[in-house]
């Protein structure tokens, strides 16, 4: 209970605050940067150069050039701090032509049944336990990604329109428009490069709040402001990526990647922390035979801290996995230890990745059954 009612107060006081401005836009819609694919998560979410499946059109949308199939469908289901709050994705690709590809990515995170006590004493002083409700905190986003192959060779762009949508029970939610865009070039047969601008043109949210006089009075006993309508600024975050794979013996190799996250919000706890732009580097290595079994490790999540004798040192998060494919099934499975960044537990996260066949192939050649 202790825990719900905490999540629950932070989440009223963060959304309350950006919509008055009096926070900066500092780790607006942060929830759209968690990841999407136990893959890209195993990781450490090093992804934007080398993703070619239905994930692209969450990590760069110019790899969903790369998408074969004529259907790609994945999702994923992910807990965080202990179950309280869940973080689930659904992705949807499909190839228009042979030079452009058309994709769908839906991502929620939120907190079920956190208990409502704003009216749990009235206005004699009783308490009333029956008085207490529950609701629930989400943030949604809805990506619609295209991509295209240029007459140069290997050279592919892509974009994202997202609409987000947040809401905190019935009392405040908000609607974002946003842009995103990415390319991503391969060089030879072992290099691949890759670059986004996510909220190229700044988000926008705007906040609207449902507040009865109850819940006014409420606010204004315990000292806290009473929010107003207003908007969310999200300012564009550019990450840069270089991927190369390498062929070992038969059907064995082994692809590295490095990210560069560059943040356009000002001075960030990250490894390199400038302003206006701090730059946070994540790497990952993959181990794979073929299609049928990967091994995954990274490193990400950089992050200083300060000792008692007020030293700095420097954190960082390693993660793990692995993924198994059999025909058009691929299953991916990520151990995140977001345990030595927060108090939080180790994070399980798996996404599965399937593949349909164009059904009039199999009217026309009953033998791919």
């Amino acid at each position: 209970m202790t825990k719900l009612i905490v999540v629950t107060s932070l989440i009223l006081s963060a959304s309350f605050a950006y919509s008055q401005g009096e926070i900066a836009p500092k780790y607006s819609n942060e929830f759209l940067q968690i990841g999407v694919g136990a893959g890209s998560l195993g990781m450490s979410n090093a992804s934007v150069a080398g993703v070619d499946d239905v994930t692209s059109g969450y990590w760069n949308p110019a790899g969903l050039t790369d998408v074969k199939d004529f259907i790609q469908i994945g999702a994923m289901h992910a807990e965080y701090f202990a179950g309280i709050a869940k973080y689930d994705y659904l992705g949807i690709a499909k190839p228009i032509d042979a030079n452009s590809t058309a994709g769908f990515t839906f991502i929620r995170f939120g907190v079920d049944d956190i208990p409502n006590t704003t009216q749990l004493i009235d206005a004699s002083g009783n308490i009333d336990y029956d008085k207490i409700t529950t609701f629930s905190a989400g943030d949604y986003g809805f990506l619609f990604s295209y991509a295209r192959k240029l007459p140069i060779e290997g050279l592919s762009v892509g974009g994202n329109f997202k609409v987000i949508y947040r809401h905190v029970g019935n009392f405040a939610r908000s609607w974002g428009f946003g842009l995103d865009g990415g390319i991503n070039y391969k060089f030879g047969d072992h290099w691949r490069f890759g670059a986004i601008v996510r909220d190229m043109t700044s988000t926008f949210n705007a906040w609207s709040f449902n507040l009865d006089d109850q819940m006014k009075e409420t606010f204004q006993l315990t000292g806290n402001v009473i929010p107003e309508n207003g908007l969310e600024l999200t300012l564009p975050t550019i990450v840069l990526g270089a991927s190369y794979k390498q062929k070992i013996v038969k059907e064995f190799y082994t692809r590295v990647e490095a990210n560069f996250l560059l943040n356009t919000d000002g001075r960030r706890n990250v490894l390199i922390r400038t302003a206006p732009i701090s730059i946070d580097p994540r790497v990952g290595i993959e181990l794979g035979y073929g299609k049928w079994v990967a091994l995954r490790f990274g490193i990400g999540n950089m992050q200083w801290i300060k000792n008692p004798d007020l030293t700095e040192a420097l954190t960082l998060q390693p993660n793990i996995g692995i993924g198994v494919g059999f025909k058009e099934i691929k299953i991916d499975y990520a151990f995140t230890d977001i345990g030595d960044a927060s108090v939080a537990l180790y994070s399980h996260v798996f996404s599965l990745r399937f593949s349909l066949s164009d059904p009039k192939l199999k009217d026309s050649n009953p033998s791919l059954e």
